[in-house]
């Protein structure tokens, strides 16, 4: 049951026909119409969709079966004339269970409903696991819980450091001693269920593009944690890159006189910017100015990134003390100084309001896009 992950095609369905798959395609539309939405009624389902009341009958008789969305009756005001009977979204009646392997100590799992809200939380010490035993950590995360909620279990979604690609293998993660390592085969096969597995950064900006505040132009969410890295969704797709490697911006050089990272290159934006290296210079040096000429560099390292995609928004997640202020501003400034007014005028730069659940809620968006075509 091993799923392709989402990456690199639109998030969400667009249009009325596709020729493979069109009733699957007909289903995703009116659940996008719904979980975007609200509740509506059949008729406003088929207006606003373009499908036929017969077709959408049809498919919501099969969606209420299937336990996804509820009839909720009449609206509080209804026009003259038998009342519309409302269908909605049924948020709580299945579950989804995401996955977050990015910090260096634990693995932090949730069961989460289909509204992106966390119902159960649970985690695992790492311990030093690697390699064989890392995996087998994961897999025991995921069975306990699973075993933490009564309700049906839609799929597995997990945000893993490292390069990932499509089918969900980690090419390379090397802090846990991944080369070549098919979890998304391995999980799937033991727990029966589809499972979708994504780098960190990635799974990161869509739980961001699906339930954080951002908008429908170019959105950037950089993770800054114990490495860093980003994520980018463009024109409704997660961009995936040559070899699934989009987004290491980490690892660009920033500082040649600077000090040697993991990758063996001296400099690289992550050995300023990740956590640890951070509060260290911190302890060293007067804040605000190290936290502004972090921001500098930040935002020299990301102007051609802004001027080249013209993004709309640009998202911080990480420690809200370390990112949000001085290190903010400083970025922000930089990228308009150094980029054309069309292409930074309409930024936006700012910190995550998911906060440390943004990997999880967007482990639960992988499913949900891979699942029911909806984000």
């Amino acid at each position: 049951m091993t799923q392709t992950s989402p990456v690199g095609r639109p998030l969400r369905p667009r249009g009325k026909l596709l020729q493979e798959d069109t009733r699957r395609h007909h289903r995703s539309l009116l659940l996008q119409q719904l979980f975007r939405e609200g509740p509506a009624s059949r008729a406003d389902l088929a207006r606003t969709t373009g499908l036929t009341r017969v077709t959408v009958s049809d498919l919501m008789a099969e969606l209420v079966a299937d336990g996804l969305v509820e009839e909720l009756g009449a609206p509080a005001e209804s026009r003259v004339g038998k009342p519309p009977t409302l269908v909605g979204l049924a948020a709580d009646a299945t579950h989804i269970i995401g996955i977050d392997l990015s910090a260096t100590d634990r693995m932090t799992g949730a069961v989460i409903n289909l509204a992106g809200e966390v119902q159960a939380r649970h985690e695992v010490e790492i311990a030093g696991a690697r390699g064989a035993a890392a995996v087998a950590l994961v897999h025991r995360l995921a069975t306990e819980l699973i075993a933490m909620t009564d309700r049906p279990v839609l799929g597995v979604g997990v945000g893993s450091p490292g390069v990932v690609d499509a089918a969900g293998t980690v090419i390379d993660a090397p802090n846990l001693e991944w080369s070549e390592t098919p979890l998304a085969t391995s999980l799937a096969d033991d727990l029966g269920l589809p499972v979708f597995v994504a780098n960190d950064a990635n799974t990161a900006v869509l739980g961001e593009h699906t339930f954080g505040e951002s908008g429908d132009g170019g959105l950037m969410l950089l993770r800054v944690g114990t490495g860093v890295g980003a994520g980018l969704v463009l024109e409704g797709a997660l961009l995936h890159g040559h070899l699934g490697a989009a987004g290491e911006i980490g690892h660009v050089v920033v500082d040649p006189d600077g000090e040697r990272c993991a990758c063996s290159r001296t400099g690289c934006l992550e050995t300023i910017l990740a956590v640890p290296h951070l509060r260290r210079r911190l302890e060293q040096h007067d804040s605000a100015g190290v936290l502004t000429s972090t921001g500098e560099l930040l935002g020299a390292a990301l102007a051609p990134v802004v001027g080249t995609l013209n993004l709309h928004e640009l998202v911080l997640s990480g420690p809200a003390e370390l990112l949000d202020g001085p290190l903010r501003e400083a970025a922000e400034r930089t990228i308009r100084e150094r980029t054309m007014p069309v292409s930074s005028d309409g930024l936006v730069v700012r910190t995550s309001k998911l906060g440390e659940d943004v990997v999880l809620v967007g482990a639960a968006v992988l499913v949900l896009a891979g699942q029911l075509g909806v984000s």
